[in-house]
């Protein structure tokens, strides 16, 4: 039995009361299906700016009627300090949660994401990821939480050349974006020497699948070329195609953050780790794995991709070392980029279809 399926027979034992921000997200949905599936109570925080109500549907339609019941909605914004303040202690529940509870856990995954979205607006980018992820923090530490886990980015480690990715070295910042993220670190790390309050971040290594939004100007690269596969339109693939990324499955990204959240051991809080499988897949592999994927669910795409410039901001190579996770944490991947692109098709067959 692996650390991850040994957590979920406990928490399954002994509920325990959750708060995800950004829950109507990509990241955040699939993280409230996993805790709802385990009977967890879960207040869900979201503004809709990036996240969809659709996505609190599906949810609530692949969960059990008495596991939906354990999730109460806040629509609120994680720059507002007395939202965040509301959701770590949300006062009027009905039937069992009348008077509220606390937060046991906080999980915040609300960000604006997307480099080229930070170069585009800076400013919206810095008000949600740093002023919303201050306010968040600070909600946490006065609610005296249990654990703080929040979604940082392998956009921190800008343009430091080596392979794999190591969570001591980082280099310089190539976007807004990603400054961002570095400021959540740093300001988590003084949250614990000023203040003693422990977090744990994750730098997200491409995550994808259910629920990632293929529409929009700043779609990541999986969905959005699944959509134009589908739909029968060129695919735009920035550069020559040698682009590697470390791609890691909705599924591990959820595992990771349910064993940071509960991760008892001094040794394990208070850092960063990196959140991958470990791998590098080219652009152009990525291509292949995706048309693939469709021709086996039955949808042929013979077409070529249409190779475009290199996108600003963006760095050559990606690939992260996840020993530091597996050693404190006992993170397990349980999918690789294609057994995850497998899993997801159908869904984004069954979305786009629609």
């Amino acid at each position: 039995m692996t650390p991850y399926e040994s957590l979920q027979d406990t928490l399954r034992a002994a509920p325990r009361t959750w708060l995800v921000t950004g829950v109507a997200g990509f990241i955040g949905s699939n993280v409230l299906e996993a805790l709802l599936a385990l009977d967890q109570r879960v207040v869900g925080l979201d503004n809709f700016s990036t996240g969809y109500r659709h996505n609190l549907e599906e949810v609530q339609r692949r969960v059990q009627p008495a596991q939906w019941g354990r999730f109460r909605f806040m629509e609120g914004d994680i720059r507002n300090l007395a939202d965040c303040q509301r959701a770590c202690k949300w006062e009027g529940y009905e039937g069992d949660y009348e008077g509220g509870y606390a937060v046991d856990h906080v999980l915040h995954q609300a960000a604006l994401g997307s480099v080229p979205r930070s170069l585009a607006d800076p400013i919206a980018t810095n008000a949600n990821n740093v002023d919303g992820f201050l306010c968040m923090l600070t909600a946490a530490r006065d609610a005296g939480v249990r654990s703080f886990v929040y979604a940082a980015s392998s956009s921190t480690y800008g343009d430091h050349p080596g392979l794999p990715k190591v969570e001591h070295t980082i280099g310089k910042p190539l976007s807004p974006y990603a400054v961002t993220k570095l400021v959540n670190e740093l300001y988590a790390d003084v949250y614990a020497r000023c203040y003693g309050f422990a977090s744990i971040g994750l730098r997200y290594f491409n995550v994808f699948g259910r629920r990632q939004d293929p529409n929009g100007a700043y779609a990541a690269v999986i969905p959005k070329w699944t959509a134009a596969m589908i739909a029968g339109a060129d695919v735009m693939l920035h550069g020559d195609g040698e682009t590697s990324r470390d791609f890691c499955y909705v599924a591990n990204a959820v595992q990771a953050n349910l064993l940071a959240a509960t991760a008892t051991e001094e040794a394990a809080r208070n850092q960063v780790y990196n959140v991958a499988v470990g791998g590098r897949t080219t652009l152009q592999q990525l291509f292949d794995a995706l048309r693939n994927a469709l021709a086996d669910n039955g949808v042929e795409y013979g077409r070529p991709p249409i190779h475009d410039d290199f996108r600003p901001g963006d760095v050559r190579h990606s690939q992260a070392d996840i020993g530091k996770a597996a050693t404190l944490l006992g993170y397990v991947p349980t999918h690789d980029v294609r057994a995850g692109i497998q899993e997801a098709m159908p869904w984004y067959i069954d979305f786009l279809r629609r």
